[in-house]
C-alpha cells in the first residue's frame, strides 16, 4: 500500500459525491422566473438587466467568486478522501496489534529536540492508525515488565488515539514474554471444531496478525514461544551512539561499634566508549552530608564507601553527575534512595524465671536503640493475655529462658536451654544433657555469630539440639549441635541447648563461663536483637525493584496504617494476618513508608539498579548491511529472528489533513466574501 492515492469510499459514494459540483452548477445556471413590470426608467435597475444575460456562460463564470471557492471547497474534501501521500511504510493487512515499550530505558531523551524514546514510539504508532482504512482493526499493548492491555481491537481511530495518549513511561525493567502471551491470545485462539454429517468444520477465525514492536529491544531473547498466526515486524527505537552513566548500587548500615560512623556504599556504571570522571553526592533532604570523585572506566563500574555523622537516621539520596562530554541521556538512573537507621523500636519478650546474667545484657544502651524489652514469668504463659499476643504476633521476639510454651507463639522466637514444644525439634533433641560438651566450631557467616569468638567458653552441661530440615547448625561441640536455627513458616526459631544459669540444690548457679567478662557474650544478645527482631533488615535496607510486590512486616496489633508514596500521595494499607502488609504498586522510584498515627514503623527504598536499562544504546550486529550501514540486532522470538528495520524507518505520509485545513480556509474565506457582500 505505497500508492499515490488510497480509496476511502465504495462506489455509490464517489458517484454522489461527484454529482454535488454539478448540483452547484445547476443552482448558479437556473433561469430566473420574474414577472414581467413596466417601469419609467431603467436607470436604477441596471442589475435587474444584467439577469437577463443569465444564459451567457462565460460571462457568468467571469462574475461569481463564490461559486469558484465552492467548487474549490468540494475538490479539496473529495482529494483528501483519496488520502494522497508519498512512499514509506505501510500497513498492509486487516489486524494489527502495536507493541509499545514503555520501560525505563524509553525514557532516554536521545532523539531530535529532546524527546524521548516513547515520544517517537507514541509519534509512529499514531502514523499508523492514521493509515487505518476502515474495514481495519487494530489493538494496543504496552509493556514493561508487565503487559497492560491499553486498547482491544478496534476501528475506531479515535478510541486508538486516545489509547495511545495513555501510555506512560515507567522505571520498570522490560519483558516483552508477557506481552507477547497476550498478543498470542488475541492472534491465535484455540480452534474450535464441530462435526456435521461426518464433516469438521472449523468455526474459528484463524487471520494472520500483523504485530509492530515498538523498543529499543533491551531484553533477553524469548524462548519457549511461537508466533502462530502473528508476522512480526521490529521497529527499533534509539541510536547507536547513546552514553549514559548509572548509580547501580546504594545502601547503607550502621557501624559494627556503639557511637561509630554509618557507613554509606555507592557503585556507579560507565555506559559509554571513554573513562568518565564522575561526582557523587550524598544528601539527606537538602542537607549535603558528603561528597567523593570516582573514576569509571569505558563500560565498566567504580565504587566509593561515604562516612556519615554516627547513628545518622532516615531517607538519604544519592546523586550522579555525570561531565558534560558524557551528554548523559537517561535521568532516571542518576539518582538513588535508601533508609538509614531504624524505622522503630522492636519488642521483645522475655520469658524467664529471673536471670541477672541475661536480662542486663538486653538493656544496654545499644540493646535499648534496637528493641524495648518486656519480662514476664513462666507461669504467665497460661494466662490470657500471653495466648492473645502470641497469636496476634505482637511481639517481634520472644525469648524463652528455661521454659516453654504450649504452642508456639506467631513471632521469632529464642529457646535457652529449653526445647520448642514442636515434634521436628523435639525428635532430635537429646533427653539429658550431656555433661562438659567442648566447643569445636561454630559458624562465623550468620549473622546470629557475628564477631563472636568462643575458643574459651567452657560449658557444664548441655542438650544436643540437632535441628530439622531446612535448619542450621550454629555451634558444634564434642557431644553434637548445642545451638542451631530453623525456618517456621515465615519465622525462624533459634534453640541454643545449654542454660545460662542452672538450678542446684535450689540455688541458681553459672552453667558456663561466658557471661564472664567475654565481650562476645553482650554482642551475642545484640545480634539476637538486631536479627532475630528484623532490625538488621531494615537497617540495611535492602532496595527492591520497580513494579514489584514489596512485602513489610508492621506490629500484627498496628491499626490506621497509612503508605506515603514518594511523590507524596497517601492510601490506606491494611495488614494480613501475621502482620505483613504487601505494597503491591511500587511503580515510582524512592522511598516508601508506612506509619502508623503518624508515626514510621517501615520504610523501604525502589531503585533502577538495572544494567541492562541503563545500558540504553542500540544493540548493534556485529555483521553490516549491504550498503555498509550498521545493523540493528535481532530480535529473537521462539525460533524466528525479527530483523529490526533501520533506525527512524519512515511510515507512509499523507495529505488529508493539510487538505481538510485547506479546505477549512477556502470554507471561512467564502463566509467572509458572502457577508461583506464583495463581487467581482
Amino acid at each position: 500500500m505505497d500508492t499515490l492515492f488510497r480509496n476511502t469510499l465504495s462506489p455509490a459514494a464517489w458517484a454522489a459525491l461527484g454529482a454535488v459540483p454539478l448540483a452547484i452548477f445547476a443552482l448558479y445556471f437556473l433561469k430566473l422566473k420574474r414577472q414581467p413590470l413596466e417601469v419609467p426608467s431603467t436607470y436604477l435597475w441596471h442589475r435587474v438587466i444584467e439577469d437577463l444575460h443569465v444564459n451567457s456562460l462565460w460571462q457568468r463564470l467571469r462574475q461569481n467568486l463564490l461559486m469558484y471557492l465552492q467548487l474549490l471547497l468540494v475538490g479539496l474534501a473529495m482529494l483528501s478522501l483519496l488520502r494522497p501521500g508519498w512512499q514509506g511504510d505501510a500497513l498492509d493487512g486487516q489486524r494489527f496489534i502495536f507493541l509499545v515499550d514503555n520501560s525505563a530505558s524509553m525514557s532516554a531523551a536521545d532523539a531530535d529536540g529532546g524527546a524521548t524514546r516513547l515520544t517517537i514510539a507514541k509519534r509512529r504508532v499514531s502514523e499508523l492508525i492514521d493509515q487505518l482504512d476502515s474495514d481495519m482493526s487494530a489493538m494496543i499493548i504496552s509493556f514493561g515488565d508487565q503487559p497492560d492491555v491499553i486498547q482491544e481491537f478496534t476501528n475506531n481511530r479515535r478510541l486508538l488515539r486516545e489509547a495511545l495518549d495513555r501510555i506512560e513511561p515507567t522505571a520498570a525493567a522490560t519483558d516483552i514474554s508477557g506481552a507477547l502471551q497476550l498478543a498470542d491470545g488475541f492472534a491465535n485462539p484455540g480452534r474450535i471444531t464441530l462435526e456435521q454429517g461426518n464433516i469438521e468444520v472449523d468455526v474459528t477465525d484463524q487471520q494472520p496478525v500483523e504485530l509492530y514492536i515498538l523498543s529499543d529491544g533491551r531484553f533477553p531473547g524469548v524462548t519457549d514461544f511461537s508466533l502462530g498466526n502473528l508476522r512480526p515486524q521490529y521497529l527499533p527505537l534509539g541510536s547507536f551512539e547513546t552514553p549514559n552513566a548509572a548509580i547501580t548500587g546504594f545502601n547503607s548500615r550502621p557501624s559494627e561499634t556503639p557511637g561509630g560512623p554509618t557507613q554509606a556504599f555507592v557503585r556507579v556504571a560507565n555506559f559509554s566508549a571513554k573513562e568518565q570522571p564522575l561526582e557523587i553526592e550524598l544528601y539527606q533532604g537538602q542537607r549535603l552530608l558528603d561528597a567523593a570523585a570516582v573514576t569509571a572506566p569505558a563500560g565498566g563500574s567504580a565504587g566509593t564507601t561515604l562516612n556519615l555523622p554516627a547513628d545518622t537516621e532516615g531517607v538519604l539520596e544519592a546523586r550522579l553527575t555525570p561531565p558534560k562530554e558524557l551528554d548523559d541521556q537517561l535521568e532516571l538512573d542518576n539518582r538513588a534512595f535508601t533508609v538509614a537507621g531504624r524505622t522503630r523500636t522492636r519488642r521483645v519478650l522475655l520469658v524467664t524465671p529471673g536471670n541477672p546474667m541475661i536480662e542486663p545484657a538486653l538493656s544496654t544502651e545499644a540493646a535499648l536503640k534496637i528493641a524495648r524489652v518486656e519480662k514476664i514469668a513462666p507461669d504467665a504463659l497460661a494466662q490470657a493475655e500471653y495466648r492473645r499476643d502470641a497469636e496476634a504476633g505482637t511481639h517481634d521476639l520472644i525469648i524463652f529462658d528455661r521454659c516453654a510454651p504450649g504452642a508456639m507463639p506467631l513471632t521469632n522466637t529464642l529457646f535457652v536451654g529449653s526445647v520448642p514444644p514442636a515434634d521436628a525439634w523435639r525428635n532430635q533433641a537429646a533427653e539429658e544433657p550431656a555433661g562438659g560438651p567442648q566447643i569445636l566450631d561454630w559458624d562465623r557467616a550468620h549473622p546470629l555469630m557475628r564477631l563472636i569468638e568462643l575458643g574459651n567458653v567452657a560449658v557444664v552441661e548441655s542438650r544436643t539440639v540437632a535441628p530439622p530440615p531446612g535448619g542450621s547448625v550454629l555451634i558444634d561441640s564434642t557431644a553434637g549441635p548445642i545451638f542451631a536455627i530453623a525456618p517456621r513458616d515465615s519465622h525462624e526459631d533459634a534453640v541454643l541447648g545449654f542454660e545460662i544459669l542452672r538450678a542446684e540444690d535450689g540455688d541458681a548457679i553459672l552453667n558456663t563461663n561466658w557471661p564472664l567478662g567475654r565481650p562476645s557474650y553482650p554482642t551475642f544478645w545484640l545480634n539476637v536483637l538486631e536479627y532475630l527482631t528484623g532490625a538488621e533488615r531494615d537497617a540495611r535496607s535492602t532496595s527492591h525493584p520497580p513494579g514489584k510486590a514489596v512485602e513489610v512486616r508492621v506490629p500484627a496489633t498496628a491499626a490506621d496504617l497509612k503508605l506515603t508514596k514518594p511523590d507524596g500521595a497517601v492510601e490506606e494499607v491494611t495488614p494480613g494476618e501475621r502482620g505483613v502488609v504487601v505494597v503491591n504498586d511500587t511503580d515510582q522510584l524512592g522511598v516508601y513508608q508506612v506509619s502508623e498515627a503518624g508515626e514510621p514503623v517501615a520504610s523501604f527504598a525502589v531503585n533502577l539498579f538495572n544494567r541492562d536499562e541503563s545500558d540504553i544504546a542500540l544493540r548493534q550486529r556485529t555483521d553490516t548491511g549491504e550498503d555498509g550501514l550498521r545493523q540493528v540486532e535481532k530480535l529473537s522470538i521462539g525460533f524466528i529472528d525479527v530483523e529490526g528495520r533501520a533506525p527512524g524507518s519512515p511510515v507512509r505520509r499523507e495529505l488529508w489533513k493539510p487538505l481538510l485545513l485547506a479546505a477549512l480556509a477556502v470554507l471561512m474565506l467564502e463566509w467572509y466574501i458572502y457577508n461583506r457582500r464583495v463581487y467581482v
